[in-house]
Order: structure tokens, then sequence, then C-alpha cells
């Protein structure tokens, strides 16, 4: 694998890791969406995998990663239309996206 794909792939792990490190320190939803700091953080992670996966379709129009015009395209959302993102649309890409994605990701980095 080139060694910015695995760069770029080692860095949404990295996010991803890091968001679940963030909302664990939560209580659910609830607790999140009162969290102005976790709410934040959790946004630009999504954001920098947005990026990355961006950066690896630049480089590699056929690299296969299931949903990643979703992906790019929630990263373009929260950058430049902030004002319409829900905290239930970020709370879903957590809890049923990312960690079919983390999954997706590590089997790339181990192969």
């Amino acid at each position: 694998m080139e060694p910015k794909i695995l760069t770029w792939l080692l860095d949404v792990e990295q996010s991803i890791d890091e968001i679940f490190m963030f909302i664990n320190e939560t209580n659910g939803f609830l607790e999140y969406k009162k969290d102005l700091k976790t709410k934040k953080a959790v946004e630009r992670n999504i954001e920098i995998i947005g990026e990355a996966i961006n950066r690896i379709l630049k480089e590699k129009p056929d690299f296969s990663i299931e949903n990643a015009r979703n992906i790019v395209g929630t990263r373009n959302k929260i950058i430049h239309s902030y004002d319409n993102i829900s905290d239930e649309i970020i709370w879903t890409i957590i809890v049923r996206e990312l960690p079919k994605l983390k999954v997706e990701v590590q089997g790339y980095l181990q192969s």
C-alpha cells in the first residue's frame, strides 16, 4: 500500500478511536448533547476522517471504502453548513457508521 494512503488510513483509525474515547466519557446522547467540548471534538474528528477519505480518493479513485462519498459529504456539511448539523445526525453517525468504518479501515491496515 502506498505510504500516503497508509498514513491517511491511520488518521481515520486514530480519529475514530478519539471519538469513542470522548463518547465513553459521557453517559449517552443527552449528556453528549449538553457537552460543547465533546461535540466540537467529535465534529473535528469527523472532519479529519472526511478529509483523509477525500485525499485517499483523490490519490486512488478506485479505492473502495463503503459510503466514502457520504463521509466526505458529512465533512463538507460540518465545515460549510455547520449551522445545519444536528446532534442527532452526528450521534447516529457515531453509533451506526463509525464502528463499521473502523472494521473496514483495520482490514486495510492489516493487509
